[in-house]
């Protein structure tokens, strides 16, 4: 049988393709095999980091909210986030903690101070040390950060584990506005229990005074809490975001569009 020239090419052609195509295959299973046996197997038997969802804000038996400089909004956090004006960073170097007020006073008045509140509110089985209605000594929680159960006692060393975290950073409301706060409000917003969480130590050393843009807890599921909790701190307290927050925050926001604000309920009796 005769092969016509054109008809030798088409299949010399058709040959090429097809040893392209297999050497494409082997080079990406080489890739997969060599991926599973250095980091793949770890990653496939890492279980998913699961967590919270939300953290509580006020325990009207025993905790009185915090008046800011104006009411939080109601509704879609995505919502009030568009309400909120979009600036450029301030300068930090005149940032001094000492600006906020001295550390975990009692803002609210009921006796007992700002952190010994939040660890009371966020701990279960919070028990106090003896002879004291407010020194929380141990307790445990389901950590929102990590997804991670945590358990808490208190000691010079062991307390760390453990820490109040400022959901908007001190440092990150210093240059977005607070501090053309009066010195009140300022003390206010450092002790209002709707900006305060209690939270993993290294996960907050982690965080710093990071916004949205730079920093999200690891936890996804409480990711969308989260930054609607910071969008309605910053409403509460007059601070602006910058345009690379805003985004982080949409980002996260369009996975939970009906994510509401989170709002301090008082009980009025």
């Amino acid at each position: 049988m005769t092969v016509s020239w054109t008809a030798y090419r088409r299949a010399r052609r058709r040959s090429r393709q097809a040893w392209t195509v297999l050497v494409v295959l082997a080079a990406g299973l080489v890739s997969a095999v060599c991926w599973f046996f250095t980091a793949g197997q770890f990653a496939v038997a890492e279980p998913a980091v699961t967590g919270p969802s939300e953290a509580p804000v006020l325990d009207p038996a025993w905790m009185k909210a915090v008046p800011a400089v104006r009411p939080v909004p109601g509704g879609r956090a995505a919502d009030a986030l568009e309400t909120l004006e979009v600036k450029g960073r301030a300068a930090s170097d005149t940032y001094q903690r000492s600006a906020f007020g001295q550390a975990w006073l009692d803002v609210d008045r009921n006796g007992c101070d700002t952190r010994n509140d939040i660890l009371r509110r966020d701990l279960r089985g919070a028990q106090f040390t003896e002879g004291s209605r407010c020194r929380v000594a141990s307790g445990e929680f389901h950590e929102p950060y990590t997804g991670a159960a945590v358990a808490f006692t208190r000691g010079a060393e062991s307390s760390k584990a453990v820490q109040v975290d400022h959901v908007v950073a001190l440092g990150d409301a210093w240059q977005k506005g607070a501090r053309q706060l009066t010195p009140q409000q300022r003390q206010r917003f450092a002790n209002d229990p709707l900006n305060l969480i209690a939270a993993d130590g290294p996960a907050n050393q982690e965080k710093s005074a990071s916004d949205a843009a730079g920093w999200l807890p690891k936890n996804k599921t409480f990711r969308c809490h989260y930054v609607a909790r910071q969008i309605s701190v910053k409403a509460a307290y007059e601070l602006w975001v910058t345009q690379a927050e805003k985004d982080a925050m949409k980002a996260v926001l369009a996975s939970c569009p009906e994510q509401q604000t989170v709002i301090a309920q008082q009980d009025t009796g």
